[in-house]
């Protein structure tokens, strides 16, 4: 037997442990880890994806970077495409029922997905799986097999269904299928370990039971935190346009890192880097103590995660350029700076469920207008410029404001911090 294929189990630990929420359980995949060093037998350690969308933006790339972290200790992951639960449609954190898609739509968002993820996985040892391998070939018998081992009770327990329940919004039939079908992947791929995101966990769950049904060993369930998009309050999404996209230029993604907040910098420096948790503790002391800036550490996450993406190059260039265009926008120490929270500024930007930048709580923020509506006003009377530029519109989309500029309404100018 071979004994040396895999770092010592606590090692493994430190770098699996970060960034987790929940793991069902540890000594469980303690146990796992220990039998894989004896055996030298790699862990399947799957993710799954459900192409709904072309493209993928970092709060894919949680889960992604923890398949990576299992691959980087010589286990074997497995990137599973949800093409055919994606005709479902996973009802997590939804209200609504969501509107189907073709397979012709699936298929295309699928070759779009394979394309991405090699920026973070390692293509020649990454397993691709597509579930309609299995699904497809379940049949209405064993659709029916699978959905007896769950009760009505149990779907309505999970948190979604039940207040879509007491709300009396409706719930499809299909929809409870969701979670059996998700949980079914994993008695299809004989997993070891299924990672997922909090929201998930009913769906995880689920997998554990089919396996112990269907006689293997019930899966470990490891869970990554919700990440919070550019508004640092609700979860990243591109239909709240609070998302950093994989696919975007370096100099836009750059960008978009330096204009989120301080304090979620170390979330995003936690779930969307390699550094160890210890490593990131020290920085954040740094920091605390005075002896490294702020906008440094983000500087330097901005670097890292552009590079992950697009090359250490590109990611230096869009660092100098950003420098560059921080340093033009830079004003004359008698302008005032003031610090103003995301928190404070934004509001609903007219598309269901997205925010933005309100600018009248900017101007009120900022002290150079006594009301919104004495705000309004002078947005309206073209009185407001943004780092020169005279501001048109009330509302102001997220990625659009840097984290500083100067804001100027009539004579009087602040130089606006927000964080």
């Amino acid at each position: 037997m071979r004994t040396t294929a895999f770092a010592p189990v606590q090692e493994q630990l430190d770098l699996l442990e970060k960034g987790a929420a929940e793991i069902i359980r540890t000594s469980d995949l303690v146990e796992r880890l220990e039998e894989s060093r004896k055996t030298g037998r790699p862990l399947r350690v799957k993710a799954g994806f459900d192409p709904t969308a072309p493209d993928l933006h970092l709060g894919h790339t949680v889960l992604m970077r923890k398949l990576r972290h299992f691959q980087q200790l010589g286990h074997q992951v497995i990137f599973l495409v949800g093409d055919f639960t994606s005709l479902i449609g996973d009802p997590t954190g939804r209200n609504v029922t969501r509107k189907p898609l073709t397979r012709e739509q699936i298929a295309e968002n699928a070759r779009t997905y394979q394309e991405q993820v090699f920026r973070i996985l390692d293509r020649e040892r990454t397993e691709v799986r597509f579930n309609s391998e299995w699904l497809d070939r379940l049949g209405f018998e064993g659709t029916i097999r699978l959905a007896a081992q769950f009760t009505v009770s149990q779907m309505l327990e999970r948190d979604d269904f039940h207040r879509r329940y007491d709300s009396e919004q409706p719930i499809g039939l299909h929809e409870f299928l969701y979670p059996v079908m998700q949980g079914y992947d994993s008695v299809a791929l004989n997993c070891d370990v299924e990672l997922g995101g909090t929201d998930q966990k009913f769906n995880l769950l689920c997998g554990r039971e089919l396996q112990r049904v269907s006689g293997q060993k019930p899966q470990i369930v490891l869970m990554t935190p919700i990440l919070e998009g550019l508004d640092g309050i609700q979860k990243m999404s591109k239909s709240l346009g609070n998302a950093i996209g994989i696919h975007e230029a370096a100099a836009e993604m750059y960008g978009k890192l330096m204009s989120i907040s301080d304090e979620l910098m170390w979330k995003y420096w936690a779930l969307l880097t390699d550094l160890k948790t210890s490593e990131v503790e020290v920085m954040r002391a740094e920091v605390a103590a005075g002896a490294f800036h702020p906008m440094e550490a983000k500087k330097r996450l901005a670097r890292t995660l552009v590079s992950d993406f697009h090359g250490t190059t590109e990611a230096e260039r869009a660092d100098q350029n950003w420098a560059q265009m921080f340093q033009q926008k830079a004003v004359s120490e008698d302008i005032e700076e003031v610090a103003v929270a995301y928190a404070d500024l934004v509001g609903p930007s007219g598309a269901p469920g997205a925010l933005a930048i309100r600018l009248p709580k900017l101007l009120t923020a900022l002290g150079l207008a006594a009301s919104g509506a004495e705000a309004s006003r002078k947005i309206a009377e073209r009185a407001v410029k943004l780092d020169g530029e005279t501001a048109t519109q009330s509302v102001i989309p997220l990625e659009k404001l840097p984290t500083r500029c100067v804001v100027r309404l009539g004579r009087r100018a602040r130089a606006a911090v927000i964080g």
